[in-house]
């Protein structure tokens, strides 16, 4: 009888980064050599992105489970708390996925840092993954001024992670900037070498601030034939040819 996989309910967590940065090194490390674990984690990896987009009043979570009774053996309850560990996040997942009713997926981490060299208003989560590509620098659709964006494209167990660096010049000459002075907003777009395209990422510009953003696609690297930053309306302002 084969014995069952240790990592067989981790799928869930590993998906939402819940994994301790132990636990995760381990399962990552896991991955390589195991093609049930791997098939799992890419069947869910575009869920992120649609939990993402849900209100938190959207969601009902499902009520806490009983405590199980100190009295079963050790080996039982383990088994019985990763079992109710992956049942939450796969139920909050799919309820999530109902909601959205879409089928793209992203997952975004911002920071945003100080031209002036000062500390970043929000640092993204430290990841025990792999590490992360050279930056490739995007080329802007409309040259001129100071504006600058690079893209770094990893490829990770079950997709592409993208890393986004992205700088526009002062109040008012952001491409998208509205008229009315409001702050424009910019979506990272992914086009595979099928013609398909994905919104992976979305922010909104801050004058004079360098930009850190990171998104995410179950795409493979090498399926990936373009990345773009567009504008709210659909407007290119930097791309990157695959």
């Amino acid at each position: 009888m084969t014995a069952p996989c240790p990592f067989a309910f981790d799928d869930a967590a590993y998906v939402l980064g819940a994994l301790p940065p132990a636990e995760r090194l381990a399962f990552e490390r896991h991955l390589s050599g195991c093609a049930e674990c791997e098939r799992s984690v890419r069947e869910i990896a575009g869920l992120p992105g649609l939990l993402a987009r849900v209100p938190v009043d959207d969601v009902e979570v499902p009520p806490a489970a009983e405590p199980l009774p100190d009295t079963l053996l050790p080996a039982l309850l383990d088994h019985a708390r990763r079992t109710e560990r992956r049942r939450r996040w796969v139920v909050g997942l799919a309820a999530a996925a109902a909601v959205a009713a879409i089928a793209a997926a992203s997952v975004t981490v911002f920071a945003v840092v100080d031209d002036d060299g000062g500390s970043p208003v929000a640092e993204p989560p430290a990841s025990s993954g792999p590490s992360t590509a050279p930056a490739q620098d995007m080329t802007p659709v409309h040259p001129g001024g100071d504006d600058a964006a690079t893209v770094a494209l990893t490829s990770v167990a079950w997709g592409t992670r993208l890393d986004v660096v992205c700088r526009w010049a002062g109040e008012g000459e952001e491409p998208g900037y509205g008229d009315d002075g409001s702050a424009p907003t910019y979506a990272l777009v992914v086009r595979s070498t099928d013609g398909d395209t994905q919104q992976v990422a979305t922010w909104t510009g801050l004058p004079g601030k360098t930009m850190k953003v990171s998104g995410a696609t179950y795409l493979a690297r090498d399926d990936i034939a373009a990345v773009e930053i567009q504008t709210s309306d659909g407007r290119p302002a930097f791309e990157l040819a695959g």
